[in-house]
């Protein structure tokens, strides 16, 4: 009893200071109802369509002052009909304006606010829209009359704020808008809001970024993230400037960061990579555990399912590549790891991607760490070792190679593929991917298969070019499979007759061992006849098989002006004399599409006249082997015994000169490629949307760098 005296006797005075709190929060309300911010009520009146700015000439200063409650506005906008969001258009006209204003002020606690309720109602607004109510986005977010000066207004701001002595956390939050405006729709190019962004310009905000040693390590990936996406505003319609602006650059500085920060991103990958590969060798329990989880994923799944691809940088450097000239110099430029190769941890963080820390201040993670988390290109931590960016995206697209059993895996190998075949097209890159004195070190990643042992990388130093041919030959010797991926195949061969096409026209002898395409072109040919049956009813096998033979016809006919010497052409004609029964198989098939009227006819029958020299080949050279053996009482002769009867038999051959083997059809991205790079935005937008959550954009260590502030 005494309690529940004790209890009243305390209560009413309890109640009385509770209403007194209520009181400095909200007039006239019931102490029943649980306390809210301050900042949300405002939001309330707002989002009822009342303006509690009226008649309070220091509302705004005090609003800003308050911290943005992101999670409470995007709620609101979901919970909003259409109609209601229409009717609220002159409320969210009004905070967005003050929310630009407000940006320009040096109180950078109220810039950070307005900065993240910006962000809140563009993501609110945008959200609503994916409904099918016809309404215009820029009329209820900026209101039409008003849009040209306010959007002009917000993006001058937002450039001196990048491009000014700021907190990297203020800088952070503006990029963050821009790319919340940027991917605030699927389809890039509906997006009409980027119409201002297209006239008034950020392309020299990023360039800033990129060009300047620190800022590129904090904010790099976000702006080449940024860029990437402008350059893809209706590339195919009108003239895109930010595509037109990167063409031209050629600020050292700029392009220098653009590489690195690419190079960057691909090495942390790399390195992750090498990470989950190494793993399972940490005594008999972890043995046992990665063997029983491989019962059940294939060895190549263990490892690279756990490695994502970074298909917005792979697009970055697409776009570098085919679109400017100058880049190509970047990519060849060479360094040792410890001077300017993209290393320090906190590169690597910053550019992995957006993450929920990253808003934070992270130049005190800086001091000192440049030089940890060498590029996988170096077997052993040399401080001569020389590397460049090239080679860090040859390892990446071994590591991607391992496992495209997903469509993502597979539009980020072709995608690495498109850009091999845009630099192999460039005659400066192949000058330098051929030099003799270029040599490095490039440790590309092998699947593990069944029938063949496990292979010791080739560690030596070579020209870059024999890394190119290795990557080509690995994909060739281990795609074939049920589910052909053939534009990969044709994308591949197509690479090789590139470099192919150089070395004969500067005839460059390139020492490579050739056997290793050959057989691995051979194989291929053999997968393509044992496969008939089921790949020709989806593909066209013969174009593919033409593009094989061609090879073939290209060393034939000019091998001698560019292989490494005499020997490894004679070695050619071993391999083609040797294998002949492929060449045969591969003649009956054409032939039997070619005059059965299928649909493949017209191609059948080129792949008929494709093999018209190796097949002379084969019937010149075999009644002279076996004359050679029956003489000398053989019954199988030796490599060197068939090598000598070929040498003293090639006067007498006589070969039809096959025209158009060194041209190929140069690379243009429209209209071919239009749709897989439509798709593929759409992808890196909805990707960047998923990782920009509420939680990222409410940062309580953004507002840390101003904690001094009083």
């Amino acid at each position: 009893g005494d309690q529940q005296v004790l209890k009243m006797t305390t209560s009413p005075e309890k109640v009385e200071k509770k209403e007194k709190e209520a009181g400095l929060l909200r007039k006239g309300s019931s102490s029943k109802k649980p306390l809210k911010e301050k900042v949300v009520q405002i939001y309330e009146a707002f989002f009822k369509g009342e303006d509690p700015s009226l008649g309070n000439p220091n509302f705004w200063d005090e609003f800003f002052l308050m911290k943005a409650n992101v999670a409470y506005i995007e709620k609101a906008f979901s919970k909003m009909t259409p109609e209601q969001l229409v009717a609220l258009k002159d409320n969210i006209n009004l905070l967005f304006h003050r929310c630009i204003i407000t940006l320009r002020e040096d109180y950078q606690i109220r810039v950070v606010n307005a900065l993240q309720t910006m962000c809140s109602l563009i993501r609110g607004v945008y959200g609503k829209s994916l409904g099918d109510y016809g309404f215009d986005i820029i009329n209820i977010l900026v209101g039409f009359d008003a849009a040209e000066a306010q959007m002009q207004a917000l993006i001058e701001t937002v450039h001196s704020i990048l491009t000014g002595e700021n907190p990297a956390g203020l800088k952070t939050l503006s990029l963050k808008l821009l790319l919340i405006l940027a991917t605030a729709t699927d389809n890039v190019s509906q997006n009409t809001i980027l119409e201002y962004v297209m006239i008034n310009s950020v392309f020299e905000s990023v360039v800033q970024i990129l060009a300047n040693p620190i800022s590129r390590q904090i904010h790099g990936h976000d702006a080449l993230l940024l860029l990437t996406i402008l350059v893809n505003y209706r590339k195919y319609e009108s003239v895109n400037p930010y595509i037109v602006k990167l063409s031209i650059l050629d600020d050292e500085l700029a392009l220098n960061g653009l590489g690195w920060v690419i190079s960057s991103a691909l090495t942390e990958l790399n390195r992750k990579y090498k990470e989950k590969k190494e793993e399972p060798q940490g005594g008999w329990f972890s043995s046992i555990t990665s063997m029983v989880g491989n019962m059940f994923v294939g060895d190549s799944d263990a490892v690279s399912a756990k490695v994502r691809t970074n298909d917005s940088i792979l697009l970055a450097l697409y776009e570098a590549v085919h679109l400017n000239r100058n880049f190509i110099t970047v990519l060849t430029t060479s360094h040792t790891e410890s001077s300017s190769g993209p290393s320090s941890p906190v590169t690597a963080r910053a550019v992995e991607g957006t993450r929920e820390d990253e808003l934070g201040p992270q130049t005190d993670q800086q001091g000192g760490e440049t030089v940890q988390g060498l590029p996988l290109s170096s077997p052993a931590p040399d401080s001569s070792q020389t590397t460049n960016h090239m080679v860090t995206f040859l390892q990446y697209c071994s590591i991607v190679m391992q496992d495209m059993k997903d469509e993502q895996r597979l539009c980020s190998f072709k995608l690495c593929l498109v850009i091999l075949t845009c630099i192999a097209e460039d005659q400066y890159a192949n000058s330098f991917l051929h030099d003799a004195n270029m040599n490095f070190v490039v440790q590309l990643y092998r699947m593990p298969m069944r029938h063949r042992k496990i292979a010791v990388p080739n560690t030596s130093s070579r020209p870059l070019a024999c890394a190119w041919l290795d990557l080509t030959v690995e994909f060739i010797v281990t795609h074939m499979m049920k589910d052909f991926p053939m534009e990969l195949y044709m994308k591949c061969l197509g690479i090789v007759h590139r470099l192919l096409c150089y070395q004969k026209k500067c005839r460059v002898r390139l020492q490579y061992t050739w056997k290793d395409l050959w057989t691995a072109l051979i194989n291929l040919l053999k997968f393509l006849i044992a496969q008939e049956a089921h790949l020709a009813s989806r593909h066209n096998i013969f174009y593919l098989a033409i593009k094989v033979v061609n090879l073939f016809n290209l060393f034939i006919t000019y091998g001698d002006t560019f292989l490494p010497s005499p020997t490894s052409y004679d070695e050619l004609y071993y391999e083609v004399i040797r294998m002949h029964s492929v060449f045969d198989n591969l003649y009956s098939m054409a032939l039997r599409h070619a005059t059965n009227h299928g649909e493949h006819k017209e191609s059948a029958t080129r792949l008929t006249n494709a093999l018209v020299n190796i097949r002379a080949i084969v019937n010149h050279f075999t009644p002279k082997i076996d004359s050679w053996s029956a003489a000398n009482h053989l019954s199988s002769l030796t490599e060197d015994q068939v090598l000598a009867v070929v040498k003293s038999n090639y006067d007498t051959l006589t070969l039809k000169l096959q025209e158009s083997l060194d041209q190929y059809e140069r690379y243009t991205e429209k209209p071919k490629e239009s749709a897989f790079f439509t798709q593929l935005v759409r992808s890196i937008i909805s990707e960047y949307r998923k990782s920009i959550s509420v939680t990222t954009l409410q940062q309580e260590n953004v507002l840390l760098e101003f904690s001094h502030i009083h």
